[in-house]
């Protein structure tokens, strides 16, 4: 038996019921050798910082569309969730909150503060996964994972190790994005550039000893960094230069210190810049590092880390960076060498996590030796491994793949996981250097086991005990979340079952920002490490953007907070308007929104979208007498009417279509689809055309009718659930009776007969539809009361059309309030005319009375549009309005001309038809 339905719609309490009863009974839970071919999605993990916002919104909407279709189509699903430990966020965190207590992380020392941070985790977060959980993400909760959980931890020691034994991870001092914030190096792919306004300071360098031949005694540098130029070892020119091929080789004194630095010639200096004369500052620019490693210049670093001016600085000392900025062209224009200062807006580096400028600054560091892992993606790429959707960010990744520096994974923190490298302190006093050896393992053990068989004799033999200490530095978050697809399945145990189940996965979906970041990493590791790309399709999607366009962003402010959206129209509205809103793959979506009253328009169409789908399952159980789809079997052939034939045709080509869309990811067309065939077809067409059978006394005719609306409604339900899942979970179940335990999530996707296809019954039908919408339109045109009934008509030359009306004429003569049907070819005179198409008209047979009140009123619509258009004709042909008033003013003048000539029209064509 059917259950009845509330009558109204409660959103919240059955999205919770729902997302309490898949988990209790551990429904999305696979097990790897069930039967079904296997797909995968591991999902793109949060910051354990996070809290969730539109963008979490609209991916989850996204990967939980793909995987719960994949369920219907019989596929053993396997959706992996998890979180990021997200060093530098967590770590600012509580080192802002140790700060606020008066203390600092060195303070706390390193056990204590790691103590606290998975304090703070375990209380905090897990935020954004139960916020996750709102969403309906039909996720396996029993294998979430963190990355720096135990398994994962290993399999990062392991990474590490196997790169450093195949020589791809190397220890060493090179210049570096330094972030004085966070207190780390941070990655290239970490780095935003921004564009600043600045300045652009020329400096006069005195040329040592003897003037030019030409009689020139300095050169003029610009920079628009001047505190760097206290690490000066050379200035450079560029080859081909003829005002300065004489002074090369020469020397400069560099001003303020006194230290003698050559002139040296280099391709990389644009002559038409500036002067055409570059300081050159190895130590603390990139370029700068260029030239002076192929000219031998020194390397001198006037900044400490925390940004502030060390001694080599000299009397600047101390100093934070922008401050000895301003000292030293104080300094440079107090001793005659500023020449002359400009604006200048130009790039500035920033920090993505710290957001300050970061610092170019020699460290040592660990580093992955990135062409070699770029090479095989490469390679895999021309074998269109991994495919991306849509195909234009293929183009992207390859750049990044092809044009790529070694990858910096070291950070000077300690959330995170630890380098596994430990250096024999024994051999160079109890302290860490860039001299002292070191050994890679995987454990404390292993370390001291490789260390004692490599250095354990000569300690002894210098009577020295072996001392060990592990690296300080953490890796970089992102070579932890670059083994994520194989990491979470268990690797590198091989004999994993989940990873021969469900290696490579299915599809990442992620926005196309961070390709560089992280889909790039992921195929560089699995590349490497387990010989095929982690995952056979890419599917990049764009971005939420506000109501007026624009990204959001947390400094914009103009972020929108899904939950309140949740809270007023449910999950699986928000859901369904996101999904819907998606033109296609890649592109950038807009959701609308008044942030004054919390409402969202898009948001509210799918509410009411889902009331819809609720008061039409309502009817349904009302008609069905208590049965359900299987109680009453499936539609007999014999017993089909047309709007029976029509509506299963309708079934069997949208559940072909929406199968296609769905698996090729274009979901929201998908999405536009199959709102389609329920709210136009199944809702307002059949089910008022099957009213009468569904409620009549004929038996037979009574269960066609229910047979269809139950077959059609179910098919439904099933084909929208991965879109509106606890909706459509609510809603089958109602309708099938099925116990609490058994779930439409995994049900299969329908199959509907291929006999029922009937394109030619199709067309007739919507015939009939367009020819009832027509009449419709003409009643309502006539101002005749909505119960008199009149005679109408149909006209058409086609025998097809005619014996579809005739066969119908019934059914269509109630839904019209008509009293008569006539299919006469042409219409008599003297009749209310409307166009279906342009090979039928219908008609309407007005009284009199009627008529004649209908043309005076026509004629008044006529004559007032006439009078507008005189008028505002007049007014813009009139240059002193044209030509002075606003141009808002003169917009909305032209706006209404162009209404009132359409109302004209629309009176005239009227008026025709009258005759």
């Amino acid at each position: 038996m059917t259950e009845a339905l509330p009558k109204t719609y409660d959103p919240a309490g059955t999205e919770a019921r729902w997302q309490a009863a898949w988990e209790q009974a551990g429904a999305f839970h696979p097990d790897p050798q069930a039967p079904g071919e296997p797909f995968s999605v591991v999902i793109p993990p949060p910051n354990v910082t996070g809290s969730l916002h539109m963008g979490h919104g609209f991916e989850t909407a996204l990967i939980d569309t793909i995987v719960r279709f994949q369920r219907l189509r019989g596929r053993n699903v396997l959706c992996l969730p998890g979180t990021d430990h997200a060093s530098i966020a967590v770590q600012t965190i509580l080192e802002k909150q140790i700060h606020a207590e008066g203390g600092s992380r060195d303070d706390l020392g390193r056990d204590a503060f790691l103590e606290r941070a998975w304090s703070w985790k375990a209380e905090s977060g897990g935020t954004i996964v139960g916020q996750l959980r709102r969403l309906g993400y039909s996720v396996d909760w029993q294998r979430e994972r963190f990355t720096l959980d135990p398994g994962l931890s290993a399999a990062v020691a392991e990474a590490f190790v196997r790169l450093h034994e195949q020589g791809l991870i190397y220890r060493g001092e090179y210049l570096v994005n330094w972030c004085p914030a966070s207190g780390s190096a941070v990655s290239d792919l970490e780095v935003e550039t921004k564009e600043v306004d600045g300045h652009l300071w020329h400096f006069r360098y005195p040329l040592s000893g003897e003037p030019g031949a030409d009689g020139t005694d300095h050169l003029v540098v610009a920079t628009t960094r001047p505190e760097t130029l206290l690490g000066d070892t050379g200035v450079a020119v560029h080859p081909g230069d003829p005002r300065y091929a004489a002074l090369v080789g020469r020397s400069l004194t560099l001003p303020l210190v006194g230290r003698q630095i050559p002139i040296v010639a280099d391709g990389h200096v644009d002559p038409a810049f500036g002067t055409g004369c570059v300081k050159v500052t190895p130590a603390h620019d990139p370029n700068d590092f260029a030239i002076g490693a192929r000219h031998g210049l020194p390397l001198i670093t006037v900044m400490a880390k925390d940004g502030t001016m060390n001694a080599a600085a000299g009397r600047f000392e101390g100093l934070d960076r922008f401050e000895a900025r301003q000292a030293v062209v104080a300094a440079m224009e107090a001793e005659g060498f500023l020449v002359k200062v400009e604006p200048h807006r130009h790039s500035v580096p920033f920090s993505d996590r710290g957001k300050v400028p970061v610092e170019p600054l020699l460290s040592t560091q660990w580093f992955v030796q990135a062409e070699p892992l770029a090479a095989r993606c490469r390679e895999a790429l021309d074998r269109a491994e991994p495919r991306f959707v849509p195909q234009r960010w293929e183009k992207v990744y390859r750049d990044w793949l092809t044009d790529i520096r070694d990858w910096c994974i070291s950070r000077q923190l300690w959330w995170g996981h630890r380098i596994p490298a430990w250096f024999v302190v024994s051999e160079t006093g109890g302290v860490i250097t860039d001299a002292t050896p070191y050994v890679v393992a995987r454990d404390a053990a292993e370390a001291e086991a490789k260390a004692k068989a490599q250095y354990g004799a000569a300690s002894r033999a210098a009577g020295r005990e072996l001392q060990l200490e592990q690296d300080p530095d953490v890796l970089d978050t992102w070579f932890s979340s670059g083994l994520w697809p194989f990491s979470t399945l268990g690797w590198p145990d091989e004999t994993s079952a989940d990873l021969a189940a469900w290696y490579p996965t299915s599809v990442l979906v992620t926005g196309f920002d961070i390709i560089f970041f992280w889909v790039a990493r992921m195929t560089m590791m699995a590349g490497a490490f387990t010989g095929q790309m982690p995952f056979r399709d890419v599917y990049i999607h764009g971005l939420v953007r506000d109501e007026n366009n624009r990204k959001m962003s947390k400094s914009a402010g103009n972020g929108i907070d899904p939950l309140p959206l949740i809270e007023r129209y449910g999950a699986d509205a928000l859901r369904f308007a996101l999904v819907r809103e998606v033109a296609g793959a890649g592109q950038d979506i807009r959701l609308d929104y008044d942030r004054a009253s919390g409402s969202s328009g898009t948001v509210e169409t799918a509410r009411n979208f889902a009331n819809k789908l609720w008061n039409a399952t309502r009817f349904a159980l009302m008609n069905l007498g208590g049965e359900t789809p299987a109680s009453l079997g499936g539609p007999l052939a014999a017993e089909l009417e047309s709007e029976d034939r029509w509506i299963l045709s309708r079934l069997a080509r949208t559940a072909e279509q929406a199968a296609e869309l769905y698996g090729s990811y274009r979901l929201g067309e998908a999405a536009k689809l199959l709102y389609e065939f329920a709210w136009n077809d199944l809702c307002d067409q059949y089910i008022e055309w099957a009213k009468p059978r569904l409620a009549g006394e004929e038996a037979g005719v009574r269960t066609a009718a229910r047979r269809v609306l139950a077959t059609s409604l179910e098919a439904l339900l099933v084909m929208l659930h991965p879109l509106m899942p606890h909706l459509t979970e609510e809603l089958w179940h109602a309708v099938t009776g099925a116990e609490a335990t058994r779930f439409l999530a995994l049900q299969a996707w329908p199959q509907p007969e291929a006999a029922w296809l009937d394109e030619r019954h199709e067309q007739a039908f919507q015939f009939g539809i367009e020819a009832v919408r027509a009449l419709r339109n003409l009643r309502a045109l006539s101002g005749v009361k909505p119960s008199e009934r009149l005679p109408v008509g149909v006209h058409s030359g086609s025998p097809e059309r005619r014996e579809f009306l005739e066969v119908n004429q019934e059914k269509i003569l109630r839904l019209v309030g008509g009293s008569a049907l006539g299919l006469e070819p042409q219409p008599a005179a003297g009749q209310l005319l409307g166009i279906v198409d342009s090979d039928a008209q219908v008609s309407l047979s007005v009284p009199r009375q009627s008529l004649e009140a209908l043309r005076s009123r026509l004629e008044k619509d006529l004559a007032k549009a006439e009078k507008e258009i005189k008028g505002l004709a007049g007014r813009l042909a009139n240059p002193n309005f044209a030509g002075k008033a606003p141009p808002e003013v003169v917009d909305e003048c032209r706006a209404n001309l162009a209404e009132a000539e359409a109302q004209a029209a629309l009176a005239r064509g009227r008026l025709q038809g009258l005759g």
